[in-house]
């Protein structure tokens, strides 16, 4: 039976992956049949939009794969379609599923190759909430950004979507 803390982490992986759809969906409202939007990016030397879904799913895609003993397998970048980048959400939403680890995995301690012969051991925690967590924002954010300079009508409430069905009116 997983533990409470992968399933925060699941929770919290999933409802952000329906945020990073919902953003993708109201950029293809914004744009219609024009997919060329998923090139767009914030400066000349950073990844275009469709990389950063890529790169947003990496992070629980990689804890799922983590979580079954698999060493990481990062996704396609070069993602030029929308199939493709609702592709990568649904399958890293149908990996987070399968995940059925206890506690105790949390305290093992992992290697993380970082590039170029580099690597960092962190245990299983440090993994998600100093690795995995941060980078995932990072893209997401990163993606959001994208679509606001792109001229899509989102905003904060868009971002924080997890929150809404909390919302309550006095």
């Amino acid at each position: 039976m997983p533990s409470q803390n992968v399933d925060l982490i699941r929770t919290l992986f999933q409802s952000r992956l329906a945020t990073l759809e919902h953003l993708l969906k109201l950029a293809q409202a914004h744009f219609g049949d024009d997919e060329s939007f998923l090139q767009k990016r914030i400066a000349a030397d950073m990844f275009p939009l469709g990389t950063q879904i890529a790169f947003t799913c990496n992070q629980p895609r990689n804890f799922a794969l983590w979580c079954d003993d698999k060493p990481a397998n990062n996704l396609e970048p070069d993602v030029t379609s929308l199939v493709q980048a609702y592709g990568h959400i649904a399958n890293t939403k149908e990996l987070l599923l399968s995940i059925n680890i206890e506690d105790a995995k949390l305290a093992e301690m992992t290697r993380i190759g970082v590039g170029q012969s580099f690597y960092i051991e962190l245990s299983g925690h440090a993994y998600v909430n100093e690795f995995l967590i941060p980078n995932f924002y990072f893209h997401m954010v990163t993606a959001y950004d994208i679509l606001r300079m792109a001229g899509v009508p989102i905003g904060k409430r868009d971002y924080m979507m997890h929150l809404v069905p909390l919302i309550r009116k006095e």
